[in-house]
């Protein structure tokens, strides 16, 4: 059974960092692209971070040069830290595993982890 589990989530006032953890479990995890996604109220979600097989990575401009995706094959585990976090970052971030090569079109989400940036 796969399973994606975020953590790390939290409340921040503005200007903080917060670093959040995604561990995957029943996941050929080397053949996996991986991303992070967030949804803030009445919104749809969006892409925050993706970081590919071969480690190439990409961020929307809202994001670029604050937030940095990596990840551990060994660990099976893949990271998002966030700096600098403004008001509008606030929203459920949710860890995305997409299928490459041979699992091409196999997808999974974890269930999201809170994050709230406030004064």
């Amino acid at each position: 059974q796969v399973r994606l589990v975020e953590t790390g989530g939290g409340l921040v006032q503005p200007g903080g960092s917060l670093r959040l953890s995604c561990v995957t479990s029943g996941l050929a995890f080397i053949y996996y692209n991986m991303a992070w996604y967030r949804q803030a109220p009445g919104e749809q979600r969006e892409l925050v971070a993706d970081i590919t097989t071969e480690r190439r990575t990409n961020y929307p401009d809202s994001v670029k040069g604050r937030f940095t995706i990596s990840r551990d094959n060994e660990a099976k585990q893949v990271y998002l830290e966030m700096n600098r976090l403004e008001l509008d970052d606030t929203a459920i971030y949710y860890c995305h595993a997409y299928g490459a090569g041979i699992v091409a079109g196999r997808n999974y989400w974890g269930q999201g982890t809170q994050v709230t940036v406030s004064s």
